[in-house]
């Protein structure tokens, strides 16, 4: 390596990359940085392993950037962008999906690790995996598949996407501390590294802000509707709940092995999140709708188990090792909205019949 790659600050790291000629030098570079500049409980890339399956090392790329990109680049990644947030086929083009939720997440989740010193990449990539085994029709389709196999857990369900699924069931092959990530990414659950608790805390912080600005775009909700006690410690307003979240994370968990807020705003999160319950997510107009997408789902999911050749080609080869019922939960969980309707009017509908 030559004396002008070497580097003696944060910022003095990137801009003399260009004087590196060799693209092999361009992912230790990465490594030498990480180990001399972030936090002492990050994950370091270096360090990252546990593949099922060996993989030929790339020259560029960190492993936790091919899980990202590995991620980016599946089918069920793509799929999310017609999965329900909240709002079931809402008429406009602003209100989120499961895709753009996923991408909020992982931008609140890089902010926190950039600002704690921890690792970025590793952030991303569970980010942008957490919810591939989300339902169509946000958590109707998943208490719907709950109650037809016994149980379903959209998080248990993204790791199976990222371990068999996808791939024509050899899975995406991520390495263990993105799958952990994935795998443990909602409130009951504790991830190995810290960069999985960003995850987590800011999972709930993306859903609860831009369901309230969803809210209000539909006219369901007000700012003022919010609890005043919730106000008085979070702000108001979208952005500023945001950036006051993310401060009194970053404050309350540097140089420390947590990843947490601090009480006042724990408290004042978890009664937010109580009133979206009631107001919104439960007992809300934007859940008229849902009493259709229970029902849709569990017709789509009884008659593909009593006709198991209906199957695409894929899901049939599964039965050789799983259950039925199993097989039909994996097909209809990977289904969008749009796709969940269309199968129900195939199998259904009657079509018009014409001489």
């Amino acid at each position: 390596m030559t004396e002008d790659c070497l580097f003696d600050s944060p910022f003095s790291f990137y801009p003399r990359l260009g004087h590196c000629r060799d693209i092999l030098f361009m992912k230790q570079l990465r490594y030498d940085f990480e180990k001399k500049y972030l936090s002492p409980y990050a994950s370091l890339s270096e360090n990252a392993g546990g593949r099922v399956r060996p993989i030929e090392p790339c020259s560029l790329r960190t492993e936790y950037q091919r899980d990202r990109d590995r991620i980016i680049h599946s089918k069920s990644f793509r799929r999310l962008k017609h999965k329900t947030q909240v709002f079931l086929s809402p008429e406009g083009d602003h209100y989120r999906t499961r895709l753009t939720h996923t991408l909020e997440v992982s931008q609140i989740a890089r902010t926190i690790a950039r600002a704690l010193m921890l690792n970025e990449d590793l952030c991303e990539a569970i980010s942008l995996g957490h919810d591939l085994g989300h339902t169509p029709f946000g958590h109707a389709g998943e208490r719907t598949l709950a109650k037809l196999t016994g149980r379903f857990e959209h998080n248990e369900q993204s790791l199976r996407v990222v371990e068999l699924l996808e791939e024509d069931g050899l899975g995406l092959n991520l390495t263990e501390l993105v799958r952990d990530g994935i795998l443990n990414h909602t409130s009951s659950c504790k991830p190995k590294t810290l960069e999985g608790m960003i995850v987590n805390i800011s999972d709930r912080l993306a859903y609860l802000n831009h369901d309230i600005d969803d809210a209000i775009r539909a006219g369901i909700l007000t700012e003022e509707d919010l609890p005043k006690e919730v106000v008085a410690v979070l702000g108001t307003g979208k952005g500023k709940r945001i950036d006051n979240m993310v401060k009194d994370v970053v404050n309350n968990s540097k140089d420390t092995d947590h990843v947490s807020y601090s009480k006042e705003f724990q408290q004042a999160e978890s009664e937010l999140r109580k009133f979206l319950f009631k107001n919104l997510y439960v007992g809300g107009l934007a859940k008229v709708e849902e009493g259709k997408a229970g029902p849709l789902i569990e017709l789509i999911f009884t008659y593909h188990v009593a006709h198991p050749e209906a199957l695409p080609a894929f899901y049939q080869s599964l039965l050789e090792t799983n259950t039925v019922e199993r097989v039909v939960c994996d097909y209809v969980a990977g289904m969008t909205d749009g796709y969940a309707i269309g199968k129900f009017n195939e199998i259904y509908v009657p079509k018009i019949w014409k001489l």
